[in-house]
C-alpha cells in the first residue's frame, strides 16, 4: 500500500502499525431529582429513579418491551426467560428463570438469589431487610402473599388473590446481588457506596451524593444483542429547570429531563434536538378523602373542581407540552369508557356542586395541597400549581395554598395516613402517576390498597369499581378484560378519586451528538440503543 504523500516514512509507517484508539463515550444527564437517586438496587425518587438507576443496573424477571413507540409499552422476559399461571392454583406464577446470568461482581443470578432478595422486600425478621425498599416495593406489588424456590432455575410466586395482571406487579421487583450485602458488611448504606452489582446493561463504578453516579458499559451482559452503546453515563441531579437548560447550553451535560417550557423554542434555534411523545402519564391532585371532616368527602366537591380547571389554559401554558386530561386514561383510550361525567372547563357547573354541596361565596372551599419543587414526572410543579391557584380562584372562588417540600418527602407523604401528621394538613397531594396498565389501576384505587399498604392514599372506596376490578382480575377472555376495565375506568371519572389536570408529553432536550433515541409510550428508556458522537 503506497504510504500518504508527503508523510514522512517513520510517521507513515507508525500510523499504519498502530492500532486507531477510539476515545471513550460518555452521556452525561440532567436528571430532576434534587439528589441521585438511591443506589442499593431499589431507587428512590420515584420513576425517575427507576428509569436511571433502577432497570439499566438492576433488572427484574420480567422487563418492559421498550422497542415499539406506536403502542403503550408492553412486557417481555427478562430474569424469566418464560412464566405461568400455576395450573392447580391460578393465585400463583411460575417464573423459569435464564440460565447462565451473572451479576456484575460474577456471582450467579439464581432461584436461590431470587428468594433472597423477596425476603429483603417482604420478610421483616431476615438479616436482609431493608426498610425504604421494602416500603416503595411492597406499594408497587400490593397483591404478593408468598414465594418459594422450587429449584436452581425455577421459583413460585403467589398473590393474595387470582389477578390476570400480576405479571406488571412483579416488573417492578428488582434484584441486587447478595454478595453485594455481604461485601458491606449486611449495611445497605454501605450496599449503596460499594457500588452494588445488578445484571443490567449498565453497571455503577461511583456513587457522589448530590452531585452524580456513574455508570459503565457491562461488556459481559446476559443479552448479547443488547449490550450498551455508550461507554459510560453520569447521572446529575439538577432539580431546577431553567438550571438543567444553562448546564445543557454550556456543554455540562448532553441531555436534559423536562425542559422549563419557555426555554424550548430558543434550544431549537441553538441546534438542540427537542423530544416529546404521548405517553401513559396523568398529572393530578390526589384527594385526601380519609381526612378527619375532608370537604373532599362530598363526590359533589370532588367533581365540582374537575369542571373548574382550565386544562387547555395550562396546556398553552406549558407550550403544548402536555394534553388535557379529564381521566385517568386518555379519551382516546379504547378503555376510557362512557362515563356520565365529561370533564371540561364549565365554571357554571362547578359552582352549582359547590353550592349543592354547601359550598358559597360565603363560605368558600379551602384548600391545603402538598407540592413538589421537583421530580419524576413532576413537570414544572411550582409555575403549574401556581397557574391552577389562580384558575380555582377566578372559575370557583376555591382559595388553594401549599405546602412545597422535596420529591421524596411528597412520595413518602402519598403512603401515610389520611390524617398523619406528615401531611401537615394536606387535603391533595399533586404526584404525577403512570397510567400504564391495569396493576398500577388496582394499585392506586383498589379498596384494598388504601395507604399505607398501597397507593390509594385518596381511601377511597367504590363497589363498582371493585367489583369491576374483581371481573377483570379473575378473568381470561380480553374482550371480557376490556369490559371490565371500561367499566373500571368509568367510576374513576364519575367518582372521582383525583383532581385529573394534564397528561405529559415527556419532553426532553439533547445536544445533537446523541444518536439512537427514541422516546417509547413508556416512563422508561432504553439507554443501550443510545451512542454520543
Amino acid at each position: 500500500m503506497p504510504r500518504p504523500f508527503g508523510l514522512p516514512v517513520a510517521l507513515a509507517a507508525l500510523l499504519v502499525a498502530a492500532p486507531s484508539a477510539r476515545a471513550e463515550s460518555v452521556l452525561r444527564i440532567g436528571m430532576t431529582a434534587a439528589d441521585v437517586p438511591t443506589t442499593t438496587g431499589m431507587p428512590n425518587n420515584g420513576f425517575e429513579g427507576m428509569r436511571f438507576l433502577g432497570y439499566p443496573v438492576f433488572e427484574g424477571l420480567v422487563l418492559w418491551d421498550l422497542s415499539r413507540i406506536d403502542r403503550p409499552a408492553g412486557l417481555r422476559p427478562g430474569l424469566a426467560e418464560r412464566w405461568e399461571q400455576a395450573p392447580d392454583d391460578p393465585k400463583t406464577w411460575i417464573f423459569h428463570l435464564r440460565p447462565g446470568v451473572r451479576f456484575h461482581d460474577g456471582t450467579p443470578f439464581d432461584a436461590d438469589a431470587v428468594v433472597w432478595n423477596l425476603d429483603r422486600y417482604f420478610k421483616a425478621d431476615s438479616p436482609q431487610y431493608e426498610p425504604p425498599a421494602a416500603g416503595i416495593t411492597r406499594a408497587r406489588a400490593p397483591l404478593l402473599a408468598g414465594y418459594r424456590k422450587i429449584d436452581d432455575r425455577t421459583v413460585a410466586i403467589t398473590g393474595s388473590a387470582p389477578a390476570s395482571y400480576f405479571p406488571y406487579m412483579v416488573v417492578y421487583l428488582l434484584f441486587t446481588s447478595p454478595a453485594s450485602f455481604e461485601r458491606a458488611g449486611r449495611d445497605w448504606a454501605k450496599v449503596g457506596m460499594l457500588p452494588a452489582a445488578g445484571t443490567g446493561p449498565f453497571r455503577i463504578t461511583g456513587v457522589r451524593p448530590r452531585e452524580a453516579v456513574d455508570l459503565a458499559r457491562n461488556a459481559e451482559y446476559w443479552d448479547a444483542d443488547s449490550r450498551a452503546k455508550v461507554d459510560r453515563v453520569r447521572l446529575m441531579p439538577i432539580p431546577e429547570a431553567n438550571a438543567r437548560i444553562a448546564a445543557l447550553r454550556a456543554g455540562q451535560v448532553d441531555w436534559i429531563e423536562a425542559p422549563a417550557p419557555d426555554g424550548l423554542a430558543s434550544l431549537r434555534q441553538a441546534g438542540f434536538v427537542i423530544t416529546t411523545g404521548s405517553y401513559p402519564h396523568v398529572w393530578p391532585w390526589f384527594y385526601n378523602i380519609g381526612a378527619a371532616n375532608s370537604p373532599l368527602k362530598d363526590v359533589r366537591v370532588r367533581q365540582a373542581l374537575n369542571y373548574c380547571v382550565d386544562r387547555e389554559g395550562l396546556v398553552t401554558f406549558l407550550n403544548g407540552t402536555a394534553e388535557p386530561a379529564v381521566g385517568w386514561l386518555k379519551p382516546s383510550d379504547p378503555n376510557f369508557g362512557a362515563p356520565q361525567n365529561r370533564y371540561r372547563l364549565d365554571p357554571e357547573k362547578g359552582r352549582a356542586l359547590l353550592a349543592a354541596a354547601g359550598v358559597t361565596d360565603k363560605t368558600p372551599l379551602a384548600l391545603k395541597v402538598m407540592i413538589s419543587t421537583s421530580g419524576s414526572g413532576q413537570m414544572q410543579p411550582l409555575p403549574m400549581n401556581e397557574f391552577l391557584q389562580e384558575n380555582l380562584k377566578q372559575t370557583c372562588n376555591v382559595d388553594v395554598t401549599f405546602n412545597v417540600v422535596e420529591w421524596q418527602v411528597l412520595l413518602n407523604a402519598g403512603r401515610a395516613a389520611p390524617d398523619s401528621p406528615s401531611l401537615q394538613g394536606a387535603n391533595a397531594l399533586n404526584v404525577s402517576s403512570p397510567s400504564s396498565d391495569v396493576a398500577v389501576m388496582a394499585r392506586y384505587f383498589a379498596s384494598a390498597n388504601v395507604s399505607p399498604k398501597g397507593f390509594n392514599f385518596p381511601q377511597w372506596k367504590d363497589d363498582r369499581f371493585d367489583a369491576a376490578l374483581s371481573e377483570l382480575a379473575g378473568a381470561t377472555d380480553p374482550e371480557a378484560i376490556a369490559r371490565a376495565t371500561r367499566a373500571a375506568h368509568e367510576r374513576l371519572v364519575d367518582d372521582p378519586p383525583w383532581l385529573y389536570i394534564v397528561h405529559d408529553l415527556n419532553p426532553r432536550a439533547m445536544s445533537p451528538r446523541v444518536k439512537g433515541f427514541v422516546s417509547p409510550q413508556s416512563w422508561f428508556v432504553d439507554l443501550t440503543r443510545i451512542s454520543v458522537q
